[in-house]
């Protein structure tokens, strides 16, 4: 909203989004103010120098501490909205991601993306078996959870300035919704020990 011309590169519906989020997904997007810098930062998301960070909430116990999950994802054979891994017509995508805290039944999980796949951490931790909490694609269809749409948050953002090169952290807070789920999941837990 400081901007009043925002880079045309995305045309009139998507002026100056240089990467977007999911429908439902909470957190950090990047935009450009004009032309040389979305292609500036657009090309650090290309080369994997942007470095993007996300929370998420899976479903189950993720045994180990943090590991990568690396699979290639293209469409989906039978259902073309969504995404799948598959290894023909697909990319190559990596998603690494270390465990912040477990509550049993659920684990949340911060991520780092490699790659920029659709649906990427969507895709991956429903492929390894631990769908994100909630999520209307590739999770459970039928959960208590209170939140609208997918347990996952884009947590902050570090990318070089595109025209002085300066080091830029950008962070978005973590909304109620996702901070109700957490404490929905603690909840669970204690009660299934009582």
């Amino acid at each position: 909203y400081h901007c009043k011309d925002l880079s045309g590169i995305n045309g009139e519906i998507r002026p100056g989004i240089v990467h977007r989020l999911d429908k439902d997904t909470s957190g950090v997007m990047m935009a450009a103010k004009n032309d040389a810098a979305h292609i500036g930062l657009a090309e650090q998301v290309k080369e994997h120098s942007a470095k993007r960070t996300y929370l998420a909430l899976v479903q189950g116990n993720i045994v180990e501490e943090k590991g990568t999950i690396k699979a290639p994802i293209g469409r989906h054979p039978k259902d073309r909205m969504k995404m799948a891994v598959v290894f023909e017509n697909s990319k190559d995508a990596v998603t690494h991601f270390n465990v912040v805290e477990r509550f049993g039944h659920q684990t949340l999980v911060e991520c780092n993306l490699e790659t920029g796949r659709t649906h990427q951490i969507r895709v991956h931790f429903a492929h390894i078996g631990h769908p994100v909490v909630n999520d209307p694609f590739y999770g459970y269809r039928r959960m208590d959870f209170p939140i609208e749409g997918q347990a996952l948050h884009s947590k902050s953002l570090d990318v070089k300035h595109p025209i002085t090169g300066e080091s830029m952290h950008f962070e978005g807070p973590l909304p109620d919704d996702f901070k109700a789920c957490i404490e929905f999941a603690k909840t669970y837990r204690e009660d299934k020990r009582k």
